[in-house]
């Protein structure tokens, strides 16, 4: 019989690690197992997870990626086969407020991570272990800016990051890098565009604007509003990092991208047009519903004017495309949190992180 796979996700309660593991098992089943370590900030929610909590394939750890002892800990009592590592701060304005936060948990947490995966697969000539991969997820913002009018992000274009966020995370990526390049360790790089889909984190723009609106709220636009971002629905780009996961060249980084380009006020009207076209007559939310909401506030220092991917290398290569056209990714977005709408309470009240006391007590 074939050995179960054992991966070991880190950040698996954020938003895209829970839909990953959630996805990973809709795929495979029985056939893997996940140890999932997640420190369970304020982005991590276990609630994410409650479909799987119970599965004999499934464990949690709540440690911190910096916590060199516990992350070594995990190696020597499983033999992980995969490291999956999304574990990160990711609040663009978060970092601009606290950046040290930022470079303590992607940079440091990431050489964490890369250490502990390396003693635990080198053989004594130097060599890896056959069949063990690190995946380290990251983001288009390592590129820095796009012109208005043209050009995309290619795994070729120079680094240029401008906020903590994302120097943070062209650090990390820089990081893995020389590892593959100094020891050959065994390791992918993928960085991809804006994700959205159920489970996230209210702060960001796509589950801001539908909170917001459903409570006739304020919709804050940044600057003019005409910042462009490539949005991708977040099950296909846990599908791309599985791809690449089995089918990606070692040492490779792959672009992840929807070329779903659209400007921030483009989004939030999509936003209000649909919940209006979903929401019944006789809802009293439908009335709230409106573009007077749209309130234009200061712009974000440094904010970054286009982002683009050209996900041209993982689609030749490992023959990966986005499935879920804009529109019906926000549909089934927003029909998600009408049918989670304790998900969301329990998030915007904090209550969600008393799911963790409560269960493991």
């Amino acid at each position: 019989m074939l050995c179960m796979r054992t991966y070991l996700v880190t950040g698996g309660a954020g938003f895209i690690g829970s839909n990953y593991i959630l996805y990973m098992f809709r795929k495979y089943d029985n056939e893997i197992r996940i140890i999932n370590v997640d420190a369970l900030t304020y982005a991590g929610n276990l609630e994410n997870l409650k479909d799987v909590e119970d599965r004999e394939n499934y464990t949690f750890v709540k440690a911190d990626i910096t916590d060199k002892d516990a992350i070594s800990k995990i190696f020597a009592e499983n033999d992980i086969d995969r490291v999956v590592h999304f574990a990160a701060e990711s609040h663009v304005d978060r970092s601009i407020r606290n950046p040290e936060v930022f470079v303590q948990t992607n940079v440091l947490g990431t050489a964490v991570m890369l250490n502990c995966a390396k003693a635990a697969w080198e053989l004594a000539d130097g060599s890896f272990r056959e069949g063990k991969k690190f995946l380290h997820v990251s983001t288009d913002e390592v590129y820095g800016s796009l012109e208005e009018d043209g050009g995309y992000f290619y795994e070729t274009t120079p680094y240029a990051p401008h906020s903590p966020y994302s120097a943070s995370k062209a650090s990390s990526d820089m990081l893995v890098k020389a590892y593959m390049d100094t020891y050959h360790f065994p390791a992918n790089i993928t960085n991809c565009s804006n994700n959205y889909g159920p489970y996230q984190f209210p702060e960001k723009l796509i589950p801001l604007i539908i909170n917001n609106a459903l409570q006739g709220k304020q919709l804050p636009v940044y600057g003019d509003g005409k910042n462009v971002r490539d949005w991708l629905y977040v099950a296909d780009h846990a599908k791309a990092i599985d791809m690449v996961q089995e089918n990606g060249r070692l040492f490779e980084t792959y672009n992840v991208g929807g070329h779903n380009e659209k400007q921030n006020i483009e989004i939030i009207n999509i936003i209000i047009e649909t919940l209006q076209e979903q929401l019944a007559d006789d809802d009293p939310r439908k009335k709230l519903v409106s573009k007077d909401l749209i309130t234009y506030v200061e712009d974000r220092k440094g904010h970054d004017r286009r982002y683009a991917i050209a996900p041209d290398k993982i689609k030749a290569e490992i023959g990966w495309e986005p499935e879920t056209m804009f529109k019906d990714g926000i549909r089934q977005t927003i029909k998600w949190y009408f049918e989670h709408e304790d998900w969301m309470k329990n998030v915007t009240s904090g209550d969600y992180q008393k799911y963790y006391e409560e269960m493991y007590k």
